[in-house]
């Protein structure tokens, strides 16, 4: 739901004041990282400022590639060790930068700077192991604020590696054991097994006020954009703006109401009759993914091959011949719009044959990859491409995530996008540097909170096909027209994901076995869960996947009903 702007005669109070100071702060750093990519104090700065905002995740992305830079200044053999040495040569004297100045950590790192002498003829060196510390000191506590409590404790024992004594980094590690106890429900007197720490959280999810790839999607110039790249999947179809019930954040006695907050998206409406049973929309997506190794799926649009046995018209990339396309019309867009970002760079191997839990998760971070590569290819920025712009992320007002440090405030808000560290910051890293990207330098393109926005957008819209052998989840796909069609557990159409994207009219609706069909001026509703899960379960779903509990009138009427029974 879009937040109201403030009335012209409203006076900003003083922590709006701090905060718009913060956020010019955040763009000045910004601005200065642009012209000095490897500059790790820039990163620090601005992870501290992030800090100051509320925003954990974020200033764990900056620290962690401050880390990778202190990394390249000690090491003469990696790939940017001369410009990050140069940046950093810049602050070597003192006094030495105000970000490094917290607690004793300059005044104990004279004594130890990773086993050399201090003395010697490089002083940007200890300046770059104090800086790791640093960089230690904020992951890890960000992590912790994030929830991911198993990356917090292994950065805080690195830190304490190359300081033992170190204060700051002490205090960390008792917080994270506090809330381990807690969250493992341990006695004070139990050993931690760090293993068994949850490295998953959930961090804000929201336009992010620096954030101007979002369009205005209401307007005249997006509704006539999309109606025009609609007319030939959906010839009986329209784009137009719709009035939605607003997601709950949990159980509510609201569900006998006849009257529930609402607010504006876009949906997908009949401009004529459609019959029961006959193709709504039919839509072909290259942002798909595979968790599965060598599997026997399209590269391009994630279509199940034949078998090898079979006369078939799949083709082979004559440069990785390991990837495989339905037929030459799927590698020809493959080649159009992303696959030479990738070609025969080892990407294919990153992500795959995951762990039971991290399914969704791997194909989630597939999904970024996909989005990543088809950025690269057609120099665009990644929040620019057509197949994610027009999505809504299921966006919380950026003052509703605030966190209110007052001495009367209420509880803190309930942040909904899933977060870890491994797949927000440290995957999508690892594959632009794959695909022989610069990281530091492309920075306005691969910012976390640019991932971030991504996943608010492929989560609780991106659909999955599960595999025969083991049922769990292997492909995935976002199809932006699609999930224009809007969630409701009593939908007029169903669909299928075999290459395209078929949206069909229902036969017969799900509630009173009504006949099927969709009249002109219908909005077309969609499914995004399995609809004949219980009321609870559905609930549930969308909890995790749209950052709250589903408000159809199907929803409403069955929990009611499930109430009034107990």
């Amino acid at each position: 739901m879009e937040s109201s702007s403030p009335s012209a005669t409203s006076v900003p109070d003083e922590r709006e004041v701090q905060r718009a100071a913060l956020v010019d702060h955040r763009q000045r750093l910004t601005d200065a990282l642009a012209l000095a990519p490897y500059d790790l104090i820039l990163y620090l700065e601005r992870a501290v400022v992030y800090s100051d905002l509320a925003y954990p995740d974020l200033a764990a992305g900056d620290a962690y590639r401050a880390l990778l830079l202190t990394d390249e200044v000690l090491n003469e053999g990696f790939e940017y060790h001369e410009q990050a040495k140069e940046s950093l040569e810049a602050h070597s004297t003192e006094p030495y930068p105000k970000v490094l100045d917290h607690g004793d950590l300059l005044a104990n790192i004279k004594n130890t700077a990773d086993g050399e002498d201090v003395d010697g003829s490089e002083p940007y060196r200890p300046l770059a192991t104090t800086a790791s510390v640093r960089c230690f000191q904020i992951l890890s506590l960000s992590l912790l604020l994030c929830g991911c409590l198993a990356s917090a404790s292994d950065f805080v024992q690195k830190g304490l590696k190359i300081l033992p004594a170190n204060k700051e980094l002490l205090e960390i590690k008792g917080y994270i054991e506090q809330v381990a106890r807690r969250r493992l429900r341990l006695k004070p007197d139990e050993p931690i097994d760090f293993h068994d720490l949850p490295d998953t959280g959930a961090v804000r999810r929201e336009i992010y006020p620096w954030n101007t790839y979002e369009p205005d999607r209401f307007s005249e110039e997006s509704l006539s954009f999309l109606n025009g790249q609609l007319k030939t999947m959906a010839p009986k179809c329209a784009v137009k703006v719709s009035c939605l019930p607003v997601l709950l954040e949990g159980e509510s006695n609201t569900d006998e109401y006849e009257i529930i907050p609402t607010c504006n998206q876009l949906g997908l409406f009949a401009k004529e009759d459609i019959a029961p049973g006959e193709a709504v929309l039919k839509e072909y997506s290259l942002l798909t993914a595979n968790n599965r190794h060598k599997e026997s799926t399209c590269d391009a649009c994630g279509n199940e091959l034949p078998p090898l046995k079979m006369q078939t018209e799949a083709v082979n990339c004559p440069d990785c011949y390991d990837t495989v396309f339905c037929d030459e019309f799927c590698f020809s867009q493959a080649e159009e719009q992303y696959h030479p970002a990738v070609c025969d760079k080892d990407v294919d191997s990153i992500a795959k044959d995951p762990e039971a839990k991290d399914v969704a998760e791997s194909l989630y971070l597939l999904l970024l990859a996909r989005l990543l590569a088809m950025s690269n290819h057609q120099e665009v920025h990644p929040l620019a491409l057509k197949e994610i712009k027009y999505i809504w992320g299921d966006f919380v007002p950026t003052q509703l995530n605030d966190i209110d440090l007052s001495v009367n405030a209420g509880p803190p808000p309930e942040w909904t996008l899933p977060f870890s560290f491994k797949y927000n910051i440290e995957i999508p890293l690892h594959v632009l540097e794959k695909m022989d990207i610069d990281i530091f330098e492309t920075l306005p393109q691969h910012d976390l909170w640019v991932f971030n926005t991504a996943y608010s957008k492929f989560r609780g819209t991106a659909s999955a096909r599960k595999g025969l052998r083991d049922g769990r989840p292997e492909v995935a796909a976002v199809h932006p027209f699609w999930c224009l069609a809007n969630h409701d557990c009593d939908p007029n159409v169903t669909w299928e994901w075999g290459g395209r994207m078929t949206l069909f009219a229902r036969e017969t609706r799900v509630v009173g076995n009504r006949p099927g069909g969709i009249k002109a001026g219908e909005e077309i509703l969609n499914h995004y869960c399995d609809v004949d899960l219980p009321v609870k379960d559905r609930r549930e779903w969308a909890q995790g996947a749209l950052g709250g509990w589903c408000m159809c009138k199907r929803c409403r009427d069955e929990a009611a009903a499930t109430n009034g029974s107990d």
